[in-house]
Formats: C-alpha cells, structure tokens, sequence
C-alpha cells in the first residue's frame, strides 16, 4: 500500500528489523496498571555462573532469534500464543550488579511487581540462579509450595547453608529449605551429572531419558506433577552440546531438541503459573544454534500458556 504521496508502505515490520521483542509483541508500557496475559521479562545476569560467563547476553540473544517466529502459527499448534491471548515484552530488569548481595531482593521486587499487574511470566535468563528469586516472587504470588518441573543436566541441589551466597548449582537446595518446592510433586529432567543428595526430587535422568519413549516420559511427569500449581525451568544445557553448545556448563549426552520439543507438547493443560528459560551464552555458538532452541523452547511455553487460558475461559463460561 501507499501513503498520501505516494511512498511505499508495507503494512507489517519485517521480522529482521532492528527494534526486537520477543516475538514482535508490544513492548509494556510503564502505565499498564493490568497485564492480560504473559509478560515476557529478561533478566541479564551471569555472576552465579561456576565456569563460563556470558548468559547476561541471553535475552537480547532469544529475543533476536525469535523474530522468525513472530505473526506465524506454531506447528503443530496450528495457533500464534499472541492470537490467543495478550503477551507484552516487559524488557530487561536493571540489576546493579556491582552490588551483588541486592540482586536477590531486585529481582524479587522486579517479577513480584509484574505478577502483581496480573497475567503470568515468562522470563529469559541469564544464568540459573535467577530461578531462585523467580520461585519466591511466585510463592508470594499464589501463596503455597510449587510444583517444580526442571530440566537441566544438573540437580541445583548442591548444599548452600549460607542461603545467600549466589551460585546457579546451589538455587533449588535454598529454595527447597525456603519451602518454595513441593518436593513430592516436582520432577527433573534430563539430569547427567552426578550429586548425593537430590533433596527427594523426582528425576528422569538423561540415560532413563533415552531409554523410554517420549509418551512414556510425558506420562510419568504427569503423574509427579498432577494437578497443582507448576513452575517449569528450562536451562539450556539440559539439550546436548549439539544442539546448545552456546551455554556456560556444556555435558555431553544430553536429550536432543526434537525429544525435548515432543515432551513440552505432551503437556499441555498442566496448571503452569510462570516459567522461565536460562544460561544460553551466545558468545560460544557460532550460529545462534542455541539462542534459536532458546527462542523455540519459550514460544512453546506461551502455547502451553495459551491451551491452559483457553481451557480456563471454557470453564468459566460453563460456570456462567
């Protein structure tokens, strides 16, 4: 189409321009005193990592990747999330990390005065410590234990008595303490690296992974979970090397992308209350491998999202 002079106008922003939110949603507007939805939130922050640093650059990285995804339906969906239902980009929480000891509490305040617009969360980290403070501000939120549902190469359990030490190993043992995680309810998935104590966590580990079908895995996390509140944490390097090298603790072994892809789907109508996806460190990937699975990892979570809405509107109409 044309403008009043005649200047070629194309009625949509190309999907590799510049300004980039996930997915080309609508960035939040400061006065939004309600957020239908999800809001999508980055939190750039890598000072837990224990080897390689650079998952402060995740967000920026999935949010670019993600463009493609942007105004298509999901396969096999057959549905955008943004068709469905509201979904805003909230930007990057700004973390003075040259005074680490208030990072917990910044990122606390930060989600908790999201959630408290209303809708639900999505965050892209950063490292996997940022779960920790993200777990709280939703225990606040809803009031009671949640229903963790981990995929990751490592447990996060290792002992941290301090509970205020920062560390992307040491997060799901403080919260367990802390009595965010309904432990008898909560699954990890994907897990090859070895720890004594997994604090009774329900795994499936990488090997046990590989050696079910993907129905049988879907199966057994829903029966772990039932029907109760879940916050999933995806960390990237639960996918092997190959499929993510860009992440700060590569393990090799891991579970490809179109197992993990075929699982993510196998859950939808789950209670999912927020989410979040971490430790993609593009500076290690020569080909946005990473920050691609990354972006396709969140995009299936606001379709999980979006199947959980809908089956909520239905059952408020039936109500009605």
């Amino acid at each position: 189409m044309t403008d009043s002079l005649g200047r070629w106008q194309h009625p949509e922003v190309n999907t590799f321009n510049t300004f980039c939110t996930f997915m080309r949603c609508p960035p939040l507007r400061r006065d939004e005193e309600t957020i239908p939805g999800v809001t999508i939130l980055g939190v750039p922050f890598d000072l837990g990592t224990t080897y390689r640093p650079g998952a402060r650059f995740g967000p920026s990285a999935i949010r670019a990747a993600s463009a493609q995804l942007a105004r298509r339906k999901m396969f096999p969906w057959g549905f955008n999330p943004s068709d469905v239902m509201g979904i805003k980009d909230g930007g990057d929480l700004q973390l003075d990390i040259q005074h680490p000891e208030n990072i917990y509490a910044e990122i606390v305040e930060g989600a908790s005065a999201l959630l408290a617009r209303g809708g639900k969360l999505l965050t892209l980290g950063g490292d996997h410590y940022v779960s920790y403070p993200l777990l709280a501000a939703h225990f606040h939120k809803y009031g009671t234990p949640l229903r963790l549902l981990h995929f990751d190469a490592h447990t996060d359990t290792w002992p941290d008595p301090s509970m205020t030490s920062i560390s992307h190993g040491t997060m799901f043992y403080k919260a367990v303490h802390a009595g965010f995680i309904d432990v008898e309810h909560s699954v990890q998935v994907g897990i090859r690296t070895w720890n004594d104590d997994t604090l009774g966590i329900h795994q499936i580990s990488a090997v046990e992974f590989h050696e079910m079908r993907e129905n049988e895995v879907i199966a057994r996390i829903r029966s772990v979970l039932g029907d109760g509140p879940v916050y999933l944490t995806f960390d990237i390097d639960c996918l092997d090397p190959a499929y993510a090298p860009g992440t700060g603790t590569p393990v090799i072994g891991g579970l490809s992308t179109p197992s993990i892809l075929a699982v993510l789907r196998g859950l939808a109508g789950l209670h999912f209350i927020g989410a979040d996806v971490v430790e993609v460190a593009p500076a290690y990937d020569h080909g946005e491998i990473t920050a691609i699975a990354g972006a396709q990892i969140a995009a299936e979570l606001l379709c999980l999202f979006s199947v959980l809405l809908e089956r909520e509107t239905d059952q408020l109409e039936d109500d009605g």
